[in-house]
């Protein structure tokens, strides 16, 4: 596992117009009573924030201006000018386009330049996979200051007209699952007195012979239609994303030689309110506050990370430690990090 003390000096978010409540969702769909009463008991998140107009399908916001607004927030937030950031690293499942790269739209909108960025393709973990990358390579001493970025717009995905009573529960779930947002921090090199430091971070591969347990497809190239955009194994999700999540936070506190007593925070993996809630209890740390957000905002993908540390930032004080989980079901990695306030 890699250990350091790059220091996490600020984060921000951007999430696209008002919250839609799952009730708005069924009308919208011509679902009843019992589909809400099903997602408000089984999935748990209430409302979710979308990139496009229900009625319409138009979109009212990509990805790039969602990664815009939680950039230049996460910049204001640091009392940094764009200057001063000398490398800038995102993940995301769902760019805008192939090309140009959406880490260098939003680079290019908030004035930065002359600096190296790279753009990973992952689904929920690639947040931790981009502050492993930028970690590592402010390491090196070759950088200071890192903007590192993550989020999704799955709503691009949605067929406003289509006939959802139709739909698998494959896809049907998607619909109240996911959300859209993007979320931003501040990584720096010999940071401030009372940064909250990067005490452990690790990405990791685990899906040997295992099938996906969720798929994006891609059109543009092969324009193969007969097939959906998005599908969840949500039974395949349920069985194995709790168990992986207690080894990331098994290998965190031993490697760090921390107890789980040790822990102020906890932010849990964010598939829906549901899932977080049963993850969490599966987690065992009951003195550890949860910073879960999935149940108001959505499943919004590589923005959920940095939407928790967001709020795990404002909270936590001197000798505060917190330890963070992502889990990818797509291919099944793992990925955790530990915080300290010092």
């Amino acid at each position: 596992m890699y250990r350091s003390d790059i220091g996490i000096v600020s984060a921000g978010t951007g999430l696209p117009g008002d919250a839609i409540g799952t009730a708005a969702l069924a009308e919208r769909f011509g679902f009843g009573a019992p589909w809400e009463h099903w997602v408000n008991t089984f999935i748990g998140t209430t409302s979710r924030h979308l990139a496009i107009d229900l009625e319409t399908g138009e979109a009212r916001a990509t990805l790039a201006d969602l990664g815009e607004e939680a950039g230049r927030s996460a910049l204001e937030s640091a009392g940094l000018e764009p200057g001063d950031i000398d490398l800038v690293v995102m993940g995301t499942a769902t760019p805008d386009l192939l090309m140009p790269a959406t880490v260098n739209v939003i680079a290019d909108r908030l004035g930065i330049d002359g600096v190296p960025s790279f753009q990973l393709q992952s689904g929920c973990s690639g947040a931790v996979q981009a502050m492993d990358v930028a970690s590592g390579l402010l390491s090196t001493g070759r950088y200071r200051t890192a903007l590192v970025l993550g989020g999704d717009v799955c709503a691009k995905h949605v067929v406003p007209d289509a006939d959802f009573s139709r739909l698998p529960p494959a896809e049907l779930v998607n619909l109240v699952l996911f959300g859209d947002g993007a979320g931003a921090v501040v990584l720096r090199r010999e940071p401030e007195p009372g940064a909250a430091l990067l005490r452990g971070l690790f990405t990791r591969l685990v899906g040997l012979g295992r099938d996906p347990g969720q798929t994006l497809a891609w059109f543009g190239a092969n324009r193969t239609f007969d097939q959906p955009a998005a599908t969840e194994d949500y039974k395949a999700i349920e069985e194995r994303v709790p168990v992986m999540a207690v080894e990331v936070l098994k290998e965190l506190l031993e490697n760090l030689e921390w107890s789980e007593a040790d822990l102020r925070y906890l932010l849990p993996p964010q598939l829906s309110g549901r899932m977080s809630a049963l993850i969490g209890e599966r987690l065992a740390v009951p003195h550890a506050q949860q910073i879960t957000r999935v149940n108001e905002i959505g499943n919004c993908g590589n923005g959920l990370v940095f939407v928790q540390l967001e709020r795990a930032l404002e909270a936590m004080g001197p000798g505060d430690r917190a330890v963070g989980v992502a889990i990818e079901s797509s291919k099944w990695i793992k990925s955790g990090f530990a915080l300290e306030r010092t």
